[in-house]
């Protein structure tokens, strides 16, 4: 691969910019992708949080894990709302949320597309190279006091 500057130059690049870049780049890639399927990116986290829960979720449950996700905070009852509506997922008595055999199927389906995506971003990229590159990132956020956090 050609980069865009030498090593000496890409020193000095800023990171605030080629953070950016590549969230919009990835993001919109993942974004565009799921939209093609008819679902926003924060309604798949919905039916991958349900899909992995046994006894279902709350909304409360659903909203602590995901609240955090690129910024989706107060939108989220909204995407757990469009959920429900599209029957994906149904609530029951104790208002606990659980698949329907619809939103399994679709699921199963986007988690294909997801490995795919996975490993379309992921091309000619070694692990070590990845985890090296998250715990660089990492020690950024930390450098400013900054937070993070994922399941």
């Amino acid at each position: 691969m050609e980069f865009s500057h030498p090593d000496t130059e890409l020193a000095g690049q800023p990171i605030g910019y080629w953070s950016w870049a590549a969230h919009k780049a990835v993001v919109g890639h993942i974004r565009e992708a799921l939209a093609a399927h008819g679902v926003s990116q924060p309604q798949w986290w919905v039916l991958a949080q349900l899909a992995g829960s046994e006894h279902g979720r709350t909304r409360e449950q659903l909203t602590a894990v995901l609240s955090g996700y690129l910024d989706v905070g107060s939108h989220l009852d909204a995407e757990i709302d469009a959920v429900v509506a599209r029957d994906w997922a149904r609530q029951d008595d104790v208002e606990r949320l659980r698949l329907t055999a619809e939103g399994s199927a679709l699921h199963a389906e986007l988690a294909t597309l997801q490995q795919s995506l996975r490993d379309r971003i992921h091309s000619d990229i070694t692990d070590e190279e990845y985890v090296r590159t998250l715990k660089v990132l990492q020690r950024m956020i930390r450098n400013v006091d900054g937070r993070f956090w994922h399941h």
